[in-house]
């Protein structure tokens, strides 16, 4: 039995954590938070290839976990119909993923508090550095999995030449209850995939579970997507609080600065459909993502090995971030499986993820290419797109419906569209 410790116990950690678990292995999760993760994040678009992780981690039943919509719908500034999609798809929230994984995991496993520092490694092994509240400790481990985030500790160690790159735009987030909704909101969107297209701006949003995560009519709610332009010094501004804090890199939901809520909130009256202002109004707690890209040439260095977030961030127009991190999690444990907890097993897992981690990212700047258009020299003409092309590309599955995607790279990135385009239209 190989020892895996994973950095990181959010979905990805998690995800590869019990996947590993349920394969055998001696499996300990280091999360730098202590109490409770459930409520974090929001809505979560889900993938076929999400669903084969969760099965392989553990979790039967998984359709279960989310709301099912069959159309998607573009809506203009009145709040009319212009585009009209037949697409099913599932989608979830990032807590009712996040209370299910914890769940299957023994409790010993997840271990809390701890603030990693570096990770050590020679021939035999590796070893963990830490700060807990009791002080400094160590964990040796055969491998190491890194699932940090974004701004991954272990990432900044093993490769500190890749950092995020800010892509010129941010994305207002939030998540309204169903039951606060007019009749117009509920019929003539709530139950769709949601899609507005104001100039320059681009919002998403669909339902998923609501309020201690309950998938009944009447219980839910919808998370929406709100992409708009911010040059850096807007970001700055929107990332300082209302006390004058700067909080580089991202701000917390509730230190967001409630003038720019206010500010948001006009906005959304005056550029969006109805239904979505009414959504962007009724909703408590709005919050703010910076987007940006993580582009890894290497994710595997001797027994540390990169995943999730930590190794590759694609713009969340491709809706694949979990998904990504449920493929990392089944390709680990397919390496370990086959050369054991060993520098071979990560090198033939960096040879199965780099290049779908980098096509992601290809993808997501692509979808995104309109939203940079807004403040740099990117011709809008060259990056415009029909408000049939936006529903129709953006956060698809594409084992189910890249046939219908003109994305340059997509047809040999999954090349068996034709096969199953007769079963999904």
């Amino acid at each position: 039995m190989s020892k895996i410790i994973i950095i990181g116990g959010s979905l990805g950690g998690l995800l590869a954590a019990n996947v590993l678990h349920r394969e055998g292995h001696d499996v300990c999760v280091l999360e730098k938070v202590r109490g409770s993760m459930d409520g974090r994040g929001a809505g979560i678009v889900t993938h076929d290839a999400l669903f084969a992780g969760l099965r392989r981690a553990g979790l039967d039943g998984t359709e279960a976990l989310g709301v099912q919509v069959q159309q998607r719908v573009a809506l203009d500034a009145e709040g009319e119909e212009v585009a009209l999609l037949e697409m099913p798809q599932i989608l979830t929230s990032w807590s009712r993923l996040y209370d299910a994984l914890h769940q299957l995991l023994p409790a010993e496993r997840y271990v809390q508090g701890v603030a990693v520092q570096k990770v050590d490694t020679d021939p035999a092994g590796a070893v963990v550095h830490g700060l807990t509240a009791e002080g400094a400790k160590t964990w040796a481990a055969d491998l190491v999995i890194a699932s940090d985030g974004i701004r991954s500790v272990v990432r900044q160690q093993l490769a500190p030449q890749v950092q995020p790159q800010y892509a010129g735009y941010v994305a207002w987030r939030g998540v309204c209850d169903e039951a606060v909704l007019s009749e117009r909101t509920l019929k003539s969107v709530f139950e769709k995939f949601g899609f507005g297209l104001p100039a320059g701006e681009q919002i998403i949003g669909y339902p998923v579970a609501g309020q201690g995560n309950d998938t009944r009519p009447g219980h839910r709610a919808y998370n929406f997507v709100w992409y708009r332009a911010a040059t850096e010094t807007a970001l700055a501004a929107l990332l300082t609080d209302a006390d004058g804090t700067l909080y580089q890199g991202g701000i917390p939901p509730n230190k967001v600065d409630w003038r720019q809520i206010a500010d948001m909130r006009q906005a959304a009256r005056a550029l969006l459909a109805p239904q979505f202002a009414e959504m962007i109004e009724k909703t408590a707690q709005p919050f703010l993502q910076p987007i940006y890209d993580v582009y890894s040439e290497k994710v595997a260095f001797g027994r540390i090995g990169l995943m999730g977030d930590a190794s590759f961030v694609a713009r969340p127009h491709i809706g694949m971030g979990v998904t990504k991190a449920a493929q990392d999690a089944v390709a680990l444990a397919d390496a370990i499986g086959a050369h054991g907890a060993t520098p071979q097993a990560l090198l033939a897992y960096e040879k199965n993820r780099l290049p779908e981690g980098q096509s992601a990212v290809a993808r997501a700047r692509w979808l995104g290419a309109y939203m940079q258009s807004q403040t740099n020299s990117l011709s809008a003409q060259q990056a415009a797109r029909s408000a049939l092309g936006v529903v129709t590309e953006t956060a698809i599955d594409l084992g189910r419906y890249g046939h219908l995607s003109s994305f340059p790279g997509v047809a040999a990135h999954r090349p068996d569209f034709a096969a199953v385009a007769s079963t999904i239209l």
